[in-house]
């Protein structure tokens, strides 16, 4: 079992930046891979970004390419999401999501193929 608890979320202007963080309980999160899914109002959860269990690779979704950045700490059992020139678009909760192994995109970029998430964290922008 991992249990997630992200944090970091909160109101920001356009343009702004924010670091999401998600803490992960358990000795093999290092074994884990990590991803970052958001919701927004009245819309389905959309895939984010990801990283795999070895941290060698990182995925994104095309809306976030050269604006977010994710990363892991495996001493500190947390993944991290960098965000930066926050749109309004960006207005979401936010949820990291863990998956024993994997490394390609196909595997991470599926929300049902994650078994654990946390519990979200709202990430509004103003125009």
């Amino acid at each position: 079992q991992v249990q997630l608890v992200e944090s970091g979320g909160g109101l920001v202007q356009a343009g702004g930046s924010l670091r999401l963080s998600c803490a992960a309980s358990g000795r093999t999160f290092s074994s884990y891979a990590m991803g970052w899914f958001r919701q927004a109002p009245g819309k389905e959860r959309d895939f984010v970004a990801a990283i795999s269990w070895s941290g060698d690779n990182t995925y994104y979704a095309d809306s976030v390419k050269g604006r977010f950045t994710i990363s892991r700490d495996n001493a500190k059992n947390t993944v991290y999401l960098q965000l930066n020139s926050l749109k309004p678009d960006d207005t979401a909760v936010y949820y990291c999501a863990a998956r024993p192994g994997g490394s390609y995109y196909t595997a991470l970029a599926l929300e049902y193929n994650y078994p654990y998430w946390g519990q979200g964290t709202q990430v509004t922008v103003s125009s």
